[in-house]
């Protein structure tokens, strides 16, 4: 992979292929519709590539990022046209994302997977958003914190009432 600067505009293509994960994975697990966690996504990156910054290490730009997307989100969850539009649900996309290359050659492992992620879009979501953050994007709960504008408190009472709820969703799933 090549190296990439820490200045916006010189590895823009390169911190897409990297951070457009993250920043999907972040939008589709609060907005469940990959069409508007399409949208966000691009939207993200659209700041990036204008926001003419020189990043201190691969840490705050990634952080950047994740705030800037957790941001994007809540945006466009509070917009008319989100709250006006058609919800549907497409499980196997961020199942897909998150899977690694051997859990999505493996068919039980994955229907596991879809099965826990369809678990996690049942939460209300602020619960979604805690446990993707914690759990795909391996962030601490200061870190949640830091990105969400919420109390440490508050992210570990969200974390820990969304373990709660997936437990009694999933009550009789072997993991």
């Amino acid at each position: 992979m090549e190296a990439l600067s820490l200045v916006t505009r010189e590895s823009f293509d390169a911190v897409m292929r990297m951070y457009t994960p993250t920043v999907y994975g972040i939008a589709w697990s609060r907005l469940s519709n990959r069409a508007d966690a399409e949208d966000v996504t691009q939207d993200v990156f659209v700041r990036y590539f204008g926001a003419d910054i020189t990043f201190e290490s691969e840490e705050h730009r990634k952080a950047w990022l994740i705030k800037c997307a957790v941001n994007a989100v809540n945006s466009y969850a509070r917009s008319s046209h989100f709250k006006h539009s058609a919800r549907f649900e497409d499980i196997d996309t961020l199942a897909d994302i998150a899977a690694d290359d051997d859990v999505a050659r493996n068919a039980e492992n994955k229907e596991l997977h879809g099965t826990l992620h369809a678990a996690v879009m049942q939460l209300p979501p602020k619960f979604r958003t805690v446990v993707h953050l914690f759990y795909f994007e391996d962030m601490s709960i200061a870190q949640i914190s830091e990105v969400t504008g919420e109390r440490p408190a508050t992210v570990k009472t969200h974390l820990s009432r969304a373990r709660d709820r997936l437990r009694k969703l999933l009550g009789e799933v072997e993991l």
